[in-house]
């Protein structure tokens, strides 16, 4: 059974940081590439981040470049997102996914295990 269990979502003010954690059961974690995306009330899920499956490749959207880092410990099968310098606009429920292969991707379709989610509220 695959599981994706995503953590480390809450409240937080404007400028301040979280870091999320996915792990990955039932599956070689070293084989997916892992991608975070969002969603807002009343919005559509877009990406934020993703990581190739050995961590050599990231790739942001403009709207978080430089304030969120995706990383990976295939020993821990768990990815993260740091996301620094939060702005009430970053609220929204994160999800954690995995794609098979082992470049990154942007896109929703290539990802086939998805996370429950998290909440992040950023107050102003």
């Amino acid at each position: 059974q695959v599981q994706l269990v995503e953590s480390g979502g809450g409240l937080v003010q404007a400028g301040g940081s979280l870091r999320l954690s996915c792990i990955l059961s039932g599956r070689t974690f070293s084989s997916y590439a892992m991608g975070w995306f969002r969603q807002a009330p009343g919005k559509e899920r877009e990406f934020v981040a993703t990581i190739s499956a050995i961590g050599g490749f990231t790739y942001y959207p403009d709207s978080v470049k430089g304030r969120f880092t995706i990383s990976r410990d295939n020993a821990k099968n768990t990815v993260y997102l740091q996301m620094n310098s939060l702005k009430p606009e970053d609220t929204a429920v994160y999800y954690c996914a995995a794609a098979s292969g082992v470049g990154g991707t942007k896109y929703e379709a290539s990802y086939e295990y998805w996370g429950q989610g998290t909440q992040v509220t950023v107050s102003s």
